[in-house]
């Protein structure tokens, strides 16, 4: 019991995020008479929080350098209507609408990297000029009207499934053998994992509480992958996100570009000194955000089938708010791309289940920024307890 406590003690972010989570799963699952997880709205909670969550991961590092990007939701919606001016307008095809949209996200990140790295304007005031800039010029390309509708081939990457090769019955089988390689290959490096940290002599989880972690972990996958094929099978867009999860969270904790930006986080002038590139470092960060923003932009674009002059907007409110639920300290250096993620993933439920019970968008918005609050406060008050 002693090593449960001081296991839930020194990762009380990431599991207290991650128990929060399910506890609000379960009331809302109690709540609205089993709707929330049937299969259909599982399947209809990932395809509407992917975007936010594809900003997340992003924000995220931005989060980690000690600042917010403001502009995402703006560039997101900039970058929809430049997709749909090749793609409908010009019939350019759909690969390089995609990679000429990604450009421009990219350009568009380099010019508000300069500003905030090398010249050391604060990115709340870069960002909120590029919020404005790209959203009037979002309204400019547009002429203030919704361009649709976009090719099917476009709409695969936000809206479409991947195929059953294994059936072609209610159950899509070829996801219930996803889930089956995934708990594989799980087990197979959690023992691996397990088996270094012992050939060291550090300190592991008993026997007993492996096999439980092991089991419930296994357990979840599953069951998620069930309720996914009870319905169509896997979104595309859930393979998209999996992807940057796995690529991100390899990237921040075991590569030399990852570590410098939490040291860059936890104490710019000491990193300086250890010899990180703090300006090279402020300059990628942000240019990766505006390249992600313009992925949430297409992702958003073909889910909605249109360009609207109103897309992403509060867009960067929910992105940051994903990261700070999920356990990132908003003065920098801490939190994980998993903890972002399942702070992105209560704020959908939270939208999902009171939208079920039929709670009025303004009550909505008030609890969310509660929520937000609570979360922040929570990061103020275990960070203060650590210092005594």
């Amino acid at each position: 019991m002693d090593k449960i406590k001081v296991l839930f003690k020194n990762n009380i972010r990431q599991y207290g995020m991650g128990i929060a989570l399910i506890s609000i799963i379960i009331f809302f699952q109690l709540i609205t008479g089993g709707i929330l997880m049937k299969p259909l709205n599982v399947t209809n909670l990932i395809l509407q929080n992917s975007y936010i969550l594809v900003l997340a991961v992003g924000m995220f590092l931005c989060i980690l350098t000690g600042n917010i990007d403001l502009s995402v939701g703006s560039v997101a919606a900039f970058v929809g209507a430049i997709s749909a001016i090749l793609s409908i307008q010009l019939k350019v095809p759909v690969i390089p609408t995609i990679f000429l949209s990604l450009l421009v996200g990219a350009i568009i990140g380099a010019w508000q990297g300069y500003w905030i790295a090398y010249v050391r304007i604060p990115p709340f005031i870069v960002t909120l000029a590029g919020m404005l800039v790209f959203r009037g010029l979002t309204m400019v390309i547009l002429k203030g009207q919704t361009i649709a509708p976009f090719p099917e081939s476009y709409q695969i990457i936000s809206s479409g499934f991947i195929p059953d090769i294994l059936s072609s019955g209610e159950l899509h089988i070829t996801t219930l053998v996803i889930g089956v390689i995934l708990s594989i290959i799980y087990i197979g490096l959690e023992m691996q994992k397990r088996k270094n940290t012992l050939k060291y002599d550090f300190e592991v989880l008993s026997r007993p509480l492996f096999i439980a972690k092991l089991g419930v972990t296994v357990g979840m996958v599953n069951l998620f992958t069930y309720w996914l094929a009870s319905y169509k099978g896997i979104p595309t867009v859930l393979i998209l996100l999996a992807a940057l999860i796995l690529i991100y969270g390899f990237v921040t904790n075991k590569t030399v570009a990852g570590r410098h930006v939490y040291a860059f986080g936890g104490n710019e002038k000491a990193a300086k000194l250890s010899g990180v590139k703090t300006n090279r470092v402020l300059f990628w960060v942000y240019v990766n955000m505006s390249v992600l923003s313009a992925l949430a932009g297409i992702v958003f674009a073909g889910r909605l089938n249109a360009a609207t002059p109103k897309a992403g907007v509060n867009f960067e409110l929910d992105a940051i708010a994903a990261c700070y639920i999920g356990g990132a300290s908003a003065s920098g250096g801490i939190g994980t791309v998993y903890g972002c993620i399942i702070g992105g993933l209560i704020m959908g439920v939270l939208n999902n289940g009171m939208s079920i019970l039929g709670v009025s968008i303004d009550w909505q918005q008030a609890i969310k920024g509660f929520v937000l609050l609570m979360a922040v406060a929570f990061d103020v008050y275990t960070k203060n307890k650590a210092k005594k």
